[in-house]
């Protein structure tokens, strides 16, 4: 077995999302083989954002539906009821609050995991970069100089040497070891293409990937503020809180669903790569690099020869042979030609270097530190970017469901409240022990004092003033002194008497109790007015 075989192996959710069926918008199978060069394969990740969007018509056209009845259903009056729905809606809330908590923490996660898994991808496609770039810089520089710096070296070596022919012979013969060592190098494949490719593309995903995580870290913020408002307004019974907590439920709605087929796709798609990532390599490779190099990166086989070992074999021999037959000219023509010296010091120098960049060019070569990067940017994202796709879809129907779920409780909260406030409103406003009226005396200034409706004086004076009239003979009729006492209370000695001076808290009338009351009064008044004067 090959050994990047045995050292990539994709994950479970590789493999259980690759087997996803993949359709066209027309229903039509697709083959699931990574391609987005591909037009059906498109579709087909298109289709499961599509799916995703049916999903949020019908979670909409179920929340109006039970919006609708919610409000369209009465409700009983009781206050048992009351109390149970009550604490119905609060529960429901709160655990809804809870769920979407947890949502966004599951989130916060998957996030943060994508994040570090598409940096290392970035961070493998910046390594294998400065492998490319750092080959071809060796190969252009040592290319240089076989072609210029040696060139002229042995020009002037040739005009120094000339009277010897053995000695030209063999400034010719390490000429033609230059041209060999040439030779090699131009064989060697060019990366600059690929450098560019991969730079882009580092690019572009570093792009993409920024607002991203910044798209997902201020969905969080928005939704946990959604949830700080539904328990404001449930905590203050604000029906302008509740109702920008629909609003909002709404909006975070629509956004979850819409980050769950984004990453739905996005995982779907990146799991048909990471099932064969060597064949979709290999394929898009093909017109820049022979097939056999990139299979050399891509499995790394110490079975497997280095396509280059000729070519670096040839280039150490000839710079090997090189360097004798300058060795020879230092020890026998300089004696003869010391003019020749300082030229073939210089070529020394240049084969001296070129070895060393020999050295550096072998190790870069080598298939290991490049198979590194690969399978470092193969777990990047196949490991860490889809799990933590997975944990972003999570979040996404969990959020979904705790929006869902407060939408529902938004109108039974809305009609609890205005019952509340209407229950309020059958209370005589009046009344002290009415708390809605205690709400109003906190912002209202105090009136003046209110004439007793129940006093039989001009009605200048104030109610604390006020003192029983002393007991007189009455000329009425007995017959309406007993229904003038049956009126008041049944009592004839407190018919005349207000109720401020009987250190009672006053009775709790309906507005339309009041309103018989004193209507009774106001024509009691008249009858008797002049009969009992102040």
């Amino acid at each position: 077995m090959l050994a990047a075989r045995v050292e990539y192996v994709a994950p479970w959710w590789v493999a259980w999302l690759h087997s996803v069926p993949h359709l066209g918008l027309r229903l039509q199978p697709v083959d699931s083989t990574f391609n987005p060069r591909d037009e059906s394969y498109r579709e087909s990740l298109m289709f499961l954002g599509l799916v995703a969007a049916v999903c949020l018509g019908l979670n909409l056209i179920f929340l109006a539906a039970y919006v609708v009845c919610a409000c369209c259903c009465r409700r009983d009056e009781a206050i048992q009821t009351k109390r149970r729905n009550s604490c119905c809606v609060t529960w429901t809330a709160v655990v809804a609050g809870l769920v979407c908590c947890a949502a966004v923490g599951v989130g916060f996660y998957g996030n943060s995991e994508t994040n570090d898994g598409v940096y290392q991808l970035i961070y493998s496609l910046d390594n294998a970069n400065h492998t490319f770039s750092g080959i071809d810089a060796l190969v252009s520089g040592t290319t240089q100089k076989m072609e210029a710096d040696l060139e002229q070296h042995l020009a002037r070596l040739s005009e120094i040497l000339a009277a010897r022919g053995d000695y030209i012979q063999t400034l010719k013969f390490m000429q033609q070891m230059a041209g060999n060592i040439i030779v090699q190098l131009s064989g060697l494949p060019a990366w600059r293409e690929v450098t560019a490719e991969l730079t882009e593309l580092a690019d572009e995903t570093g792009y993409v990937e920024y607002y991203r995580w910044l798209s997902y870290l201020l969905l969080f913020i928005l939704d946990l503020l959604i949830c700080l408002v539904a328990c404001l307004g449930l905590a203050r019974r604000s029906r302008g809180l509740l109702a920008s907590m629909l609003c909002c439920g709404v909006l975070a709605l629509l956004l979850s669903w819409t980050s769950l087929a984004a990453d739905t796709a996005a995982a779907v798609g990146t799991s048909d790569f990471c099932s064969a990532p060597d064949t979709f390599i290999l394929n898009i490779t093909e017109d820049h690099i022979r097939t056999e190099v990139t299979r050399y990166y891509l499995y790394c086989s110490q079975s497997v020869s280095s396509p280059f070992q000729q070519a670096l074999t040839i280039f150490q021999r000839s710079l090997t042979t090189m360097q004798i037959q300058v060795a020879g000219l230092l020890q026998f023509a300089v004696p003869l030609f010391p003019t020749a010296e300082k030229d073939l010091l210089g070529i020394q120098l240049l084969l001296n270097s070129s070895e060393s960049g020999l050295h550096q060019l072998t190790a870069m070569l080598d298939c290991r530190g490049l198979h590194k990067d690969y399978l470092d940017a193969l777990a990047g994202i196949c490991y860490d970017g889809i799990e933590g796709l997975l944990y972003l879809g999570l979040f996404s129907l969990l959020a979904a469901l705790a929006f869902s779920t407060m939408i529902c409780a938004g109108p039974r909260a809305w009609k609890h409240f205005t019952t509340r406030d209407r229950d309020y409103d059958d209370i005589d406003g009046d009344d002290p022990f009415n708390p809605q009226a205690r709400r109003i005396a906190a912002h209202n200034p105090p009136r003046g004092q209110l004439r007793s409706f129940c006093s039989y004086s001009s009605g200048l004076g104030s109610q604390t003033s006020l003192q029983p009239p002393a007991q007189t003979i009455s000329n009425a009729p007995v017959s309406e002194y007993m229904n003038q006492a049956m009126l008041f209370g049944g009592n004839p000695r407190y018919e005349n008497v207000p109720l401020i001076g009987r250190g009672s808290p006053p009775p709790t009338y309906s507005p339309s109790m009041r309103a018989t009351y004193l209507s009774v009064a106001d024509e009691h008044l008249r009858h008797y007015g002049n009969e009992f004067p102040a």
